[in-house]
């Protein structure tokens, strides 16, 4: 095992402590979000789609997404892609 800073260390090729599991726990929240805007967004204007991608990126990313990840999401959602964001069991680590 491998300390990077307290509360994360990796072993075995992954993250783990506390602030992995934050992580993890971040990502799990952003893709139930963007499941339930996904399925609002028929009923939504372009602004509130775009505002809720803008939150759903924010919150995965703790900070601001570039305007063109919330743009090119927005338009795929309104043109009835579905994203699917899936969130591993364990965070991996390069």
């Amino acid at each position: 095992m491998t300390l990077i800073e307290p509360g994360l260390s990796v072993r075995d090729g992954f993250a783990e402590g506390p602030l992995a599991d934050a992580a993890l726990s971040r990502a799990a929240r952003a893709a139930q979000l963007l499941d339930d805007l996904q399925e609002q967004a028929p009923v939504l204007t372009d602004a509130q789609l775009r505002d809720g991608v803008h939150r759903v990126l924010r919150r995965y990313s703790q900070g601001h997404p570039p305007a063109g990840h919330v743009d090119s999401y927005t338009a795929l959602i309104r043109r009835g892609v579905r994203i699917e964001w899936s969130v591993p069991d364990r965070l991996p680590c390069a």
